[in-house]
């Protein structure tokens, strides 16, 4: 090592007797919202190597394209990010005249932007969900072990990743947080599980034989599928690793984890429960316009008409008087789940009014929704018969259409 600097120490003595101005090259050192910038930047051109394409804007684009997208407009109207980026942008994404389809404040968080694409909390804690860039150091110790190549036959598993989507969406399935404190060697992973790494869904669709890793533990290689049409052969232990290292990563479970109804009771379960469909009496232009779509739509597993007792006081109820239109009975049911799928299918026909409580403060209406009867029964007919999660309601023509 000695030897090296005194070869380098004489080189730089011989460029400055020839004139040459000899300058120690620094490392650069980036500010935390540099390094973001960066981050978000490098996801960015991770989707336009994996898309082939750059992010674009629209509602039938899912939320992470619909993000990068206007980050991307973002960027490029910001000169200080322009030129912390430039040496970066080996695919020439700044270069290109861009006019911003989302206008959108400069420096605002993802949060933020979630926020400016109506994306609301709900959804935003879903599998959809990118709540920071994740720091490059971390990023990368999740991402050099998972060195991903194109799935030549992603068309086989392209509908397995669409179904478990739309069970995600509808709360057959739920997303949950990987649990450091389990232990790192007490994680399993097995055949056919879905999980969420590094913001993508990934499926395991092969594990080898079992091997030894150095620590005494069990261990075997992986053929992993991504949601993005990519694939990795990595180490069971490896992929447990990147999770423990991802705070943002989640375990999908099983429709069998949590059901919406079984034959058996559990802890949130009831005996019975009851889907109610509530008319508003209430004198507010936009529902006596409308009142005969209007609907409020809950699961109680009591008494229907012992809930509405003094409703008028209530802004849940508009502050006013309701009528009962329909109730559905059923036997063995998780309250939460049931009612929060119901909310999530009619979420698109979400009555948008504004009143004011007995105090005057002005309260967004809830649970009320833009949806005729027959729709509603179509609806309790399908999640009885299990088929929920193939239909989404379209309010443009009433009906319930398949996906």
């Amino acid at each position: 090592m000695a030897d090296k600097k005194k070869f380098t120490d004489e080189d730089d003595a011989l460029l400055a007797e020839l004139g040459v101005e000899v300058e120690a090259k620094k490392a650069v050192k980036h500010t935390a919202r540099e390094e973001r910038i960066m981050a978000g930047f490098e996801e960015i051109q991770a989707f336009v190597v994996a898309q082939g394409r750059l992010p674009e804007h629209g509602e039938d684009k899912d939320i992470f394209e619909r993000l990068y997208a206007v980050r991307l407009d973002q960027i490029r109207r910001q000169e200080e990010c322009r030129t912390l980026l430039k040496d970066l942008d080996h695919q020439n994404l700044l270069d290109v005249h861009h006019n911003p389809a989302t206008e959108v404040p400069d420096n605002i968080d993802d949060d933020e932007l979630l926020a400016q694409l109506g994306v609301d909390e709900n959804e935003a804690d879903s599998i959809t969900r990118l709540t920071h860039v994740m720091p490059r150091a971390e990023k990368r110790a999740v991402e050099e072990i998972a060195n991903r190549t194109h799935c030549k036959d992603f068309e086989q598993f392209k509908p397995l990743f669409e179904a478990i989507k739309k069970e995600v969406d509808t709360g057959l399935r739920n997303t949950v947080h990987f649990r450091k404190d389990a232990g790192f060697t007490k994680t399993t992973l097995k055949v056919g599980q879905f999980l969420i790494i590094g913001g993508q869904m990934a499926y395991i669709a092969e594990m080898g034989e079992t091997i030894k890793a150095p620590n005494g533990e069990d261990d075997a290689r992986l053929r992993v599928i991504y949601a993005n049409g990519t694939e990795s052969n990595l180490l069971l232990r490896s992929l447990i690793r990147a999770m423990y290292k991802d705070e943002t990563s989640r375990f999908i479970t099983d429709p069998t984890s949590g059901p919406l109804f079984s034959g058996e009771n559990s802890e949130d379960d009831l005996d019975s429960g009851t889907i109610y469909v509530l008319r508003s009496l209430s004198d507010h232009p936009l529902v006596k316009e409308n009142r005969e779509i209007i609907h409020k739509i809950g699961v109680t597993g009591g008494d229907v008409k012992k809930r509405l007792v003094n409703v008028k006081n209530d802004p849940t109820f508009l502050m006013a008087d309701v009528e009962i239109i329909a109730t559905y009975k059923l036997a063995n049911i998780n309250r939460t789940k049931l009612e929060n799928i119901i909310h999530k299918f009619f979420g698109a026909a979400k009555l948008d009014v504004e009143i004011k409580d007995r105090f005057g403060k002005p309260v967004k209406a809830r649970e009320w929704f833009l949806v005729p009867v027959f729709i509603i029964n179509e609806m309790v007919e399908k999640i009885k018969d299990s088929t929920i999660s193939d239909y989404y309601y379209d309010p443009a023509s009433a009906k319930l259409l398949k996906h």
